[in-house]
């Protein structure tokens, strides 16, 4: 089984500017759970500014997580809406070089000020840096629906990442699918999961998300979809301790 849990690095910016002690304050709050994840999962995979609210940067919050445990598996997502070629060599590079394994490249969420694109294509940037040689320095995926239309994903395929992450999914029969389509072209699947409780509520409204299917036995979907998937990332922005308790429940 291989289990990996999503974390969102710490906000730069509530209300106002955060100090330097509150930034140094909420990443060590990240190192903390960092430390109590790394015991019952895998791998961590870190955001990119979800919902467009800066937050400290993924790769350094691998950095971070990496100086703690040298053995976990650490990915993190790079965005590309407001960033330019430059800018994600860079990013991809320091990832290499802090010994992160993979990046998740993804167009991201809207900022809510200043501008909304940069109109890079996700699927073009990746196929660039397979180009140019990154591909064998680290892994790089790609963002799927989870019920995609597998004729509209040509240029996902073509541009050959490593593999595909899933948007939250609901059911067995949408892993099914994706896996029966793309894994035997030599594409690896991580399916995402989110973790059903009172807390996260809020997050599968805003996904449209119906978690019906599997909320009452949520231990025993996760471990149905790491059989077919061979992995599965756990996401779980407002209830840690709950996804602490399925982590530990499903080793």
């Amino acid at each position: 089984m291989t289990i990996i849990y999503e974390i969102n690095p710490p906000k730069v910016i509530q209300d106002t500017i955060l100090s330097h002690d509150q930034l140094s304050e909420s990443v060590e709050k990240l190192k903390e759970r960092a430390i109590k994840i790394g015991q019952a999962c895998d791998g961590i995979h870190l955001t990119d500014s979800v919902l467009g609210i800066p937050r400290v940067s993924p790769i350094t919050a691998g950095f971070f997580i990496r100086n703690s445990n040298n053995k976990i598996r650490i990915t993190a997502s790079i965005r590309v809406r407001d960033r330019n070629l430059t800018s994600i060599t860079q990013t991809i590079c320091d990832a290499i070089l802090l010994n992160l394994n993979g990046v998740l490249v993804l167009k991201g969420d809207a900022p809510p000020f200043g501008p909304k694109d940069s109109g890079l294509i996700p699927s073009d940037v990746i196929k660039q840096f397979n180009e140019q040689g990154f591909g064998k320095r680290i892994d790089m995926y790609l963002s799927i629906s989870n019920s995609p239309d597998f004729e509209k994903i040509h240029k996902k395929v073509e541009a050959q990442p490593r593999g595909f992450v899933t948007q939250v999914i609901s059911s067995i029969d949408q892993v099914t699918r994706i896996i029966d389509k793309l894994k035997p072209q030599g594409f690896k699947i991580i399916p995402c999961v989110l973790l059903s409780s009172e807390k996260n509520k809020k997050s599968a409204q805003m996904l449209n998300l119906d978690w019906s299917e599997y909320s009452k036995d949520l231990t025993g979907f996760v471990k149905q979809v790491d059989r077919i998937a061979g992995n599965v990332l756990i996401s779980s922005p407002n209830d840690f301790v709950g996804a602490l308790d399925l982590l530990h429940s499903l080793k």
